[in-house]
Order: C-alpha cells, then structure tokens, then sequence
C-alpha cells in the first residue's frame, strides 16, 4: 500500500476558529472532503465514470489523496472526536452498503481504526449494532487491505476492556465470522494480514472460552456461510486446527512474531480437552501439528550455533510449542509420531534449552547485581525470570515425560547421535530434580543397561540417586 500523503495544515490567513480542537488542521476542508464522500457513494447526476451497476470500481486521484490526508488526522484525538461529531461512522456505513470500490471501503475502515483507538469513540461504536454487523461482514471481503483494516479495527476494540464483551458476543452470534477466519487463515499468502487476523483469534480465544469451545466443534456440521455479496460463493466446512498449522506456515518465515501468535493459539486450545482432542484425532491423529512443532524445535529454534542469549528471544514461542509438544505426548503415546526412536533430537533440544537457560540466568544475576541501584532495571530482570521460569517448567515436564518412555535402545541410538552424554545429562538432572526423581531414576536404570560407566559417573554427581543400585 502506497504511503499516505501528508495531511493539511490551516493557513495562518484562514479564519479564527477554523482549526480542528488544538490542531492546525482545518474544519473547513474535512467538512469539504465529508461532503464530496457523501457525494461520491449518493451521486445527485449519473457518474460517467461508475461502472454498469451504477457505482464507482476506483477513486479519482485527487479525492483518493484527500480521503486518505483525513485517514492520517484521524489519528489524532481532536480530530477523531470532530469526525465523531460529525457523523463520520454513519457515513462510512454509507460507503460500505453502496460503494463497490475496494480503496475506499479499505480507507473508510482504517479511519474508523484510527477513531477506535480513543475510548470514548471505541465505545461508540462498539455500541452501534448495525455498524458492528456491517463491519464483520468485511471479514468477509475479498480485497486483502480491506481485510487488514478490518483485523486491525477488531483487534483495537477486543483490546479496549470495555467493549470487549461486545464484540466477543457480536461474533458468537455470527457463525460466518468463523468462516471467514479460517477461509483467511487457509488460503491467504499475505503475512500482514495472517499476523493480525492471528492476533484477532489469539485474542478471542484468551478473552472467552465459550467462543473458542464453539470454534473447535465448528466444521462438524454444514457451514453456514458468509451472506454478504462479495464474499466466497462456497466455503468448506473448515476445521480450526489445520488452518490454524496452514497460516503458521506461511509466517513461519518472515514474521517470528506471527508465528509466536499462532503457537500461542495452538496452546491455548491445549488448555480445554476438546482443544487436545482436536489436535490430536484429526484425520493424520496429529501427525501435521507434531511434525511442523518438532521441526521448529529441532531445526529452527534455539539451534547449536546460536547463541544461549537467543532462548531469551524465543522464550515466549518455545514455551507454547513445548506446551502443544508436552499435551499431545501425554495424551497419545500410541501415536507412531510421539515413537522415541523417531524423538532423540527433540530430547536433545529440550536439554540444549534447559543449557542456554542456564546462561541466560546467570547473565541475568549479573546485569541484576550491575544495575542494584536501577528500579527499572531490576522489574525488567524480574520480568525475565519469570518468562524463563515458565519456559523451564513446560520444558522439564516435557523432558521428564520423555525420558520415562526410553528404552535401552533408544538410548544407545541417543548417545552415538550425541544427544546424550555426560553433560548434557548433568544437565537434565540438575533441572529435572528433585521434582521428577522418579522420571530419573528411571531413566538412569535404563542408561545403567546401556552405559555402565555414564551412570556410574552421574551416580556420583547427584548422590541422592545411589538408593538403587
């Protein structure tokens, strides 16, 4: 999308009163540039330029120029509060039922993006039932910057606590929203949008675990569809899992942050039993979901020639990837996926996050003790720790669920692979105990079949496991 052009100030000879709250800018002219909207999408004569429907496909470039100088105002509170006044949303209502050209409906939603960032005219017009409706019909659009601005513009209401439950209902109540989504999620490649409709489900689904419910036993039956006019004919009766897997792979790449929304969505349904059952008795049992989450661990994330400070950067996507990870190993040990001889590389990346924690906590003493005099300095140190320790927590309970499942001979296959040796099993130990003793004893029983002489040496490390011999 092309750089707005820059927004018009009052001149110095305009008269007193003209500017906009304390703005330069110039009621005059918004209430010109209102006026000429109004006309564009209710024209008094035949437009010569509007398509056979009656109605216009593209802007002319001068009122493109100007509508776009009041979507910049616009965020500015004066000015949004002026456009409130006016009657701007009722206007944009306007736009959407009657205009047939995507600029202007992506333009005309932006502004009320812009507009909804102030609580009062968020509450507004999340108030407004009829604007609400027509605004979740756009999820609906096919023209991919007006669905941005219609993300960006869900989001910024979900986000303001206020309104939220509005829009939460809003959207329960209509099933074509759902399809929408996923119909989005499945067959977009714009990473721009994918992120922020992510942003959207993550949202919802944290905000309300009664739309997420409903979302996972979506697809069962027919879809209802999206009824608006230029919305797909035909939608498949979607699934939420597998388009939550096909958007995540199409940001994988060129947004680590999308990708981390839609981890956290995958784990967020790991918090309910339908969500699990959802993952894992899809038509492949889970396979999809456990193949694109172990190669993002074990390829990807937190790699050997990374540096241990990197675990601080990837802390919050590790954290729901190892969650999904350690909900679909405990409910599906059956699966040919969850097979430990398949899994040694992922016990070793578990343990390699678990080292490079160890590094990070020790920098963390340090700049702690560096910056003692430093109020701000020791919250964000707090802060850290405290995402590392919950990344920690689902890392060792994933670990130790693990290690209890291998056999002699997946743990030979684990030492010639370099997965496993004394230090990195030092390691596993110092974190895992004493909270998953038995987890280790266990493991060490087996590694006593398999190497002697590394048990014998762990043994002496840690002397509280000699009890079995």
């Amino acid at each position: 999308m092309d750089r707005n052009p820059s927004p018009p100030c009052s001149d110095a000879e305009e008269e007193e009163g003209d500017a906009v709250g304390n703005t330069v800018y110039s009621k005059h002219w918004l209430f010109s540039v209102l006026t000429r909207l109004i006309e564009v999408i209710a024209p008094a004569e035949p437009d010569p330029g509007a398509s056979p429907e009656g109605a216009r496909t593209e802007l002319d470039e001068e009122m493109e120029n100007d509508i776009c100088k009041v979507w910049d105002m616009s965020m500015d509170e004066d000015v949004a509060l002026f456009l409130q006044e006016f009657n701007a949303p009722d206007i944009f209502m306007g736009v959407f039922a009657k205009s047939k050209c995507p600029r202007l409906t992506e333009i005309c939603v932006g502004i009320l993006g812009n507009m909804a960032c102030f609580q009062d005219i968020c509450m507004s017009i999340s108030k407004d039932e009829n604007l609400g409706q027509v605004l979740l019909q756009r999820l609906c659009d096919s023209d991919s910057p007006t669905l941005l601005e219609t993300s960006r513009l869900l989001l910024t209401c979900l986000s303001q606590p206020e309104v939220a439950n509005v829009w939460v209902e809003r959207i329960r109540e209509n099933p074509s929203v759902y399809d929408c989504v996923c119909f989005i999620m499945s067959s977009s490649t714009n990473v721009e949008l994918l992120v922020k409709v992510g942003e959207v489900v993550d949202k919802l689904f944290d905000l309300d675990e009664e739309l997420m419910l409903n979302w996972i036993k979506s697809g069962t039956c027919p879809s209802v569809g999206p009824s608006v006019d230029d919305s797909p004919e035909e939608l498949p009766d979607f699934k939420i899992v597998p388009c939550i897997l096909e958007a995540a792979k199409q940001v994988r790449s060129d947004n680590p942050e999308g990708l981390d929304v839609y981890m956290h969505i995958l784990q967020l349904l790991t918090t309910v039993d339908e969500g699990i059952q959802a993952i894992v008795q899809a038509p492949d049992g889970g396979k999809e979901t456990w193949s694109l989450l172990y190669e993002l661990v074990c390829q990807e994330l937190c790699q050997p020639d990374d540096p241990p400070i990197i675990v601080q950067e990837q802390k919050t996507v590790l954290a729901s990837i190892l969650s999904v990870l350690s909900a679909m190993f405990a409910s599906q040990t059956e699966q040919e996926y969850t097979r430990m001889r398949k899994n040694m590389p992922l016990i070793g990346s578990l343990i390699r996050i678990l080292q490079y924690m160890e590094g990070c906590g020790k920098r963390a003493v340090e700049n702690s003790k560096e910056s003692e005099q430093e109020e701000t300095g020791r919250t964000d140190v707090n802060e850290e720790d405290f995402h590392l320790k919950i990344l920690k927590d689902i890392c060792c309970e994933l670990l130790s669920n693990m290690l209890q499942e291998l056999t002699k001979e997946n743990t030979l296959e684990g030492l010639h692979q370099g997965h496993l040796n004394e230090q990195t099993c030092s390691c596993a130990f110092q974190n895992l105990l004493p909270l998953y003793s038995a987890s280790v004893e266990s493991f060490l029983e087996v590694l006593r079949e398999a190497d002697q002489t590394l048990a014998d040496n762990l043994e002496k490390r840690f002397p509280s496991l000699k009890v079995h011999t």
